[in-house]
């Protein structure tokens, strides 16, 4: 079965809905023991800050968000200073009460064509590394890992990410 959904930007009026999907994901990794975002970490400012800095993309299905996901053109404070040679995926997010399995997936595809026609050659995110869980879902997706970083969250808690890249081409 292919998920289908219908995507675009997200703009100010839609600042509500992507706090309640990072939150509501945030609640769903902490009861699954993934250790990464917490609630009330990204509020209107963030979201409203990427969307004028960047993208936020949302699906829809039936009418109803489905998930959502920021697409980043640089991200050096995580990979460095790098070329203009990839994207970058942040806050992948499902709605798990209207998104159906694969939902996820379709998100990152969506990304990855976004990159691919601006030109850059790789897909780059960063997940929580002591998750086997997370990192096996997006090598599933073809991502790899490429490195590990130690982070410090706005609470003190020091966790590492695991650096994920994919060949767009």
């Amino acid at each position: 079965m292919t998920v289908q959904v219908t995507f675009r930007q997200a703009d100010a009026r839609d600042l509500d809905v992507l706090v309640r999907l990072h939150d509501d994901a945030a609640r769903w990794m902490l009861r699954h023991a993934i250790d990464q975002w917490r609630p009330g970490t990204r509020g209107p400012g963030h979201f409203a800050a990427r969307i004028a800095e960047g993208e936020v993309w949302l699906a829809e299905r039936g009418g109803r968000v489905a998930g959502a996901y920021e697409l980043w053109w640089e991200d050096a404070s995580v990979w460095g200073p790098r070329p203009p040679e990839a994207g970058y995926v942040h806050r992948l997010m499902t709605d798990r009460t209207v998104a159906p399995a694969g939902t996820g997936r379709v998100l990152l595809a969506h990304a990855e064509e976004r990159m691919a026609a601006a030109g850059r050659m790789l897909a780059r995110l960063d997940c929580e590394a002591g998750d086997p869980r997370l990192r096996t879902y997006y090598e599933g997706a073809g991502y790899a890992v490429t490195g590990r970083l130690e982070k410090v969250a706005a609470d003190g808690r020091e966790y590492a990410v695991a650096l994920m890249e994919k060949a767009l081409v």
